[in-house]
């Protein structure tokens, strides 16, 4: 049930929904579980005095609250974040630290991504672009040389589906199924292929909002429309000079489905690199196992169970294997 109530009144709990641009105000999500004290009053110090609660999901246990796994806790960026500026000198700080201990290390690279990427699609300047890609590196080579960090990582994404979560997270399955199929093989540039992973979805910046965050099927008109997001991705990168031949190939490739169904091209087996392919089976994953209005998120073992017996002619059959091997470890 959907209630609007004075923000005086929130408790710790409920879930709230702040009505306002993600990036206008101090917390990581337009929608999450007050999982504080702290978070109420940054609610009522930043004006707002009526606030939307969803009591269905509100979770007014204190021990429920604590146990709370993926909630805002997590991700909150700090009380000081300044929107306006990209917190790439954070970001690399963060991974570079050695001391940090490597779970509360993997929260913090991961709130600060998400940080990056929410501000990345909000303004896909060619200077946003440049300073991102040289962020998504970085990352990129810590997933490569810290395992345990990375593992932290695959457990705490969030399962809220906006562009920039998702993008964060197909980013860091990608790599890091890219790096079990891959290796250390120098055949393959894996910095380039984080940015390719982590911008896949830059082309979503040029489709109507409405469609973006429509809250069930798409119709025909509205799904011709998503579906030039690939194209638009290319467009977008290849104007900021950031297109590598890397990225090129994950960004138009990334719904192509092995059975010749996907798009924007019906490409099928081997007509798809296999960079798009590892794209396509992380964006679907991430897709499944994300919370949307009108179905709930499906379990990582739910998610790849549903793959494996209603979905596997969409993906190369080997490479889905090494995706399954991730959570297995």
């Amino acid at each position: 049930m959907i209630t609007t109530i004075a923000a005086k009144e929130l408790k710790v709990g409920m879930y709230v929904r702040i009505p306002d641009s993600w990036l206008r105000h101090p917390f990581a999500r337009n929608e999450f579980i007050l999982t504080g004290a702290g978070q109420i009053k940054r609610i009522l110090d930043y004006g707002i005095d009526i606030i939307t609660v969803d009591t269905e999901k509100s979770v007014l246990s204190i021990e429920s609250v604590e146990n709370i796994s993926h909630s805002d806790k997590d991700i909150n960026p700090p009380a000081d974040w300044n929107p306006e500026k990209f917190l790439t000198d954070d970001l690399k700080e963060a991974i570079q630290d050695t001391k940090m201990p490597k779970e509360d290390k993997a929260k913090e690279v991961y709130k600060l991504s998400i940080q990056m990427m929410g501000r990345l699609l909000e303004s896909p300047t060619v200077e946003n672009i440049r300073i991102s890609k040289e962020a998504i590196a970085a990352l990129v080579g810590m997933i490569l040389r810290e395992p345990e960090t990375s593992g932290y990582m695959l457990n705490i994404t969030s399962h809220d589906f906006y562009t920039y979560t998702h993008s964060v997270n197909v980013g860091i399955l990608s790599i890091m199924v890219s790096k079990e199929i891959f290796g250390n093989s120098d055949a393959h540039d894996m910095h380039e292929l984080g940015a390719g992973y982590f911008l896949h979805d830059m082309g979503k910046t040029k489709v109507p909002q409405e469609i973006i965050n429509k809250p069930g099927r798409l119709n025909g008109d509205e799904m011709f429309k998503m579906r030039t997001h690939p194209y638009q991705g290319y467009k977008i990168l290849d104007k900021a000079g950031a297109l590598s031949e890397e990225s090129k190939i994950i960004v138009m490739q990334h719904h192509e489905r092995e059975d010749g169904t996907g798009y924007p091209r019906r490409l099928k087996k081997d007509e798809i690199h296999p960079y798009g392919k590892i794209g396509c089976i992380s964006d679907v994953f991430d897709a499944l196992t994300a919370e949307r209005s009108y179905k709930q998120a499906l379990t990582p073992y739910e998610a790849l169970s549903l793959m494996k017996e209603q979905m596997l002619n969409h993906f190369q059959a080997d490479i889905f294997r090494s995706f399954v091997l991730l959570f297995s470890k």
